[in-house]
């Protein structure tokens, strides 16, 4: 089964370090995350980043669902890029590759999140829509508070 995949980018006008250090501090989850998906981090802080990081974190999908999801961070290239993936949670498959280059007058960010819902078939008829609505939720989100983040009008 192939699985869905979600790409972004997005222009910082700041230095690539910069911009990777805001990605580089996993606490920072929760102001990206919409605060409808009741996000909480588990894993006590200070979180360090690096190959084989495990972050432990709670999520609220939809109302009244309440779930726990795990990460490794299995890349780790600072500041160029890292790449989480899910060992444990909502999906049967997640892969989140968060890229940084840097180019004239700033950075540019890129996304790309391929993921398979549980299921197989019967979830990717029913959830499909939803969920991708949902993801693009979080990184609709996620683009404003960059902004905001780093002064951007």
């Amino acid at each position: 089964m192939n699985p869905f995949i979600l790409k972004r980018e997005q222009f910082v006008p700041r230095p690539r370090d910069e911009v990777f250090a805001f990605f580089d501090r996993p606490e920072n989850l929760a102001e990206i995350t919409p605060k409808d998906l009741g996000f909480h981090i588990l894993t006590p802080t200070p979180i360090e980043m690096q190959r084989g990081a495990v972050i432990d974190y709670t999520i609220r999908p939809f109302p009244g669902l309440r779930l726990h999801w795990r990460t490794l961070i299995t890349a780790y290239d600072p500041p160029h890029r890292f790449v989480d993936e899910q060992i444990k949670g909502p999906y049967a498959f997640w892969h989140h590759t968060h890229t940084f280059e840097e180019v004239e007058g700033g950075t540019l960010i890129r996304d790309e999140v391929r993921y398979l819902l549980p299921f197989g078939t019967l979830g990717n008829r029913l959830g499909a829509g939803l969920v991708r609505n949902r993801v693009e939720h979080i990184f609709n989100h996620r683009t404003q508070v960059i902004r905001k983040q780093f002064g951007i009008k």
